[in-house]
């Protein structure tokens, strides 16, 4: 709504807002009291694995520890529920993530076996022919209108894919060059990146900085129940060996299990998104084998098949749909693609996409898996914790307010899953692939009625913001256009009016030609690195 219908309704002077506020609603309530506005101070966390460390890790860091009433987190973890590490790529967000954490860039590479990640290629997509491929890059082109910037593609370009023609990183993937030099400050680059790591090693480093460095309280115990109160606001979870454990709000990182929210009705999005099936294998790699720059997404008959290089190792996954896909079927492709009579040892994990339909309920908020999964394409899993974590601390919870903060955070969330859902579903409703899987993903009762709309609208012009109105997009335009002109040929129809200047190409080509004459491959750099911290590097991944 654009204006607010406040404006209309006439305080009396002197009432109090609180009292006036109440009565629009037809009920008189009494002015709000001390002891609603005592402050949320104390926070439990009931899970850990990345969810609940980042989160943990996020809150410490933000607090004011000369606060009158300083905020302490409290993080339950239970011993016998393992990480389930298989989160292994990242958004650039990370970067300001661990930046705010206080985790310094080439510590947390070291401990989390980790490497630069630059953006996603995708090969088999469009129709699964010899030479099939293309990148969607972190590094958004080179800054023009959306319709200019599709003109000069098709008329300057001479046959070189979009991203190659609209920024320097797609050279920079393909020749597997680092974003950045070791000279540059911790988190800075000279291209957008994110992360590749070992997902547990990663929660094992947050766990160490937010007990060690940033207070932290930590307790290995099995909860063994929430006590509620009338309202269903969470007064305490009850555990085997510390007895209840109480706070002013709670966030529930239990995973799959949702400890505290599994009564808020889910949301199933697996008849817009299959896959619900995946198997993962580690494969070591030689010591000075090259580091890849950008996760492969390699398509099969009934899905695709992951492929994360880091400093040790690849992590590679098959994950496709059991309505499509029988198990023995997945292993015999998975180790068709590693060259390899059968699959060595694999993790089979079992999901289904979808979420909650509220996150915030009460005093308590769901983050990470508690709140929702969808498959793995485009790893957007690590940044709904993000976030989510981001948002709770941009409008930290009020007693007073604690339901209109809940409502605003529901609908924000809500939102950006959808976004999610549709950004992830614009791979397959691309795809010219003919066998059942890809059929099925076309069909229109599968589609998403507002990415329908915009499919149609982009054969007439290039997605743009106008598409996409949020500030705080969790795909923008750009990400769009690079699968659009990745999967299709671009139809750009005339326009009636004067076109926007054309963006200078040869700009991005010289740009490219620098930064590949001045980057080290991310082998150099990352051998450069534990070279220079010498054998405590190796103690901290292991």
């Amino acid at each position: 709504m654009a204006f607010s219908s406040v404006g209309r309704h006439k305080r009396h002077r002197g009432m109090p807002l609180d009292t006036w506020l109440n009565g629009r609603t037809g009920t008189v309530k009494q002015p709000m009291t001390r002891a609603d506005n005592r402050p949320v101070s104390r926070i439990v966390i009931v899970g850990g694995g990345t969810a609940g460390w980042l989160a943990a890790c996020r809150i410490a860091a933000a607090a004011d520890p000369a606060a009158e009433h300083p905020v302490e987190v409290t993080l339950i973890e239970s011993p016998d529920v393992a990480t389930i590490g298989v989160g292994e790529g990242t958004w650039p967000t990370m970067r300001a993530t661990l930046e705010k954490i206080g985790i310094a860039e080439a510590e947390f590479l070291l401990a989390c076996d980790a490497s630069f990640k630059q953006g996603s290629r995708f090969i088999g997509w469009a129709t699964g022919a010899e030479g099939d491929a293309y990148l969607h890059p972190f590094t958004p082109p080179t800054d023009a209108d959306p319709r200019a910037l599709v003109s000069a593609w098709q008329s300057q370009a001479g046959g070189r894919s979009f991203a190659e023609a609209v920024t320097p990183q797609a050279g920079v993937t393909q020749r597997r060059l680092a974003p950045r030099q070791r000279s540059m400050p911790g988190y800075a680059g000279a291209l957008n990146y994110g992360y590749h790591l070992d997902a547990t090693k990663l929660a094992g480093l947050l766990a160490r900085h937010a007990t060690g460095r940033l207070g932290v309280r930590h307790l290995r115990d099995h909860m063994t129940e929430v006590e509620r109160a009338e309202d269903g606001d969470v007064l305490a979870v009850h555990t085997r060996s510390h007895g209840p454990i109480d706070g002013d709000f709670f966030l529930d990182c239990t995973g799959h299990a949702a400890l505290l929210v599994a009564d808020v009705p889910w949301i199933d999005r697996s008849g817009t998104l299959f896959n619900d099936r995946a198997l993962a294998v580690q494969v070591p790699v030689a010591p000075d084998s090259p580091i890849a720059a950008q996760t492969d997404a390699t398509a099969h008959r009934a899905g695709w098949i992951w492929d994360i290089g880091l400093p040790t190792r690849r992590g590679v996954g098959c994950v496709y749909a059991s309505s499509h896909m029988s198990d023995d079927e997945a292993a015999a492709t998975l180790a068709g693609y590693l060259g390899t009579a059968e699959v060595p040892t694999a993790r089979r994990l079992m999901f289904r996409s979808g979420h909650r339909e509220r996150f915030w309920v009460g005093n308590c908020l769901a983050v990470g898996l508690s709140a929702g999964f969808l498959e793995p394409l485009e790893a957007s899993a690590i940044v709904t914790v993000e976030l989510s974590i981001d948002a709770l601390l941009g409008d930290w919870p009020t007693r007073a307010a604690l339901a209109i903060q809940a409502k605003r955070f529901n609908e924000l969330f809500r939102y950006r899953w959808d976004r999610i859902v549709e950004f992830l579903k614009l791979h397959y409703a691309l795809s010219r692939r003919q066998e059942p899987y890809w059929r099925d993903h076309r069909a229109a009762e599968t589609m998403p009625d507002r990415l329908a709309d915009l499919i149609a609208l982009w054969t007439h012009r290039p997605p743009s913001s106008d598409d996409l109105p949020m500030v705080d997009e969790v795909f923008p335009a750009a990400s769009y256009q690079y699968v659009l002109y990745g999967m299709t040929d671009a139809v750009q129809t005339a326009g009636q009016f004067r076109p926007e200047p054309a963006p200078n190409l040869a700009a991005v080509e010289q740009r490219a030609r620098a930064l590949f004459a001045s980057l080290p491959t991310n082998r150099a750099y990352l051998d450069a690195l534990r070279a220079a911290h010498g054998p405590a590097a190796l103690e901290q991944q292991s």
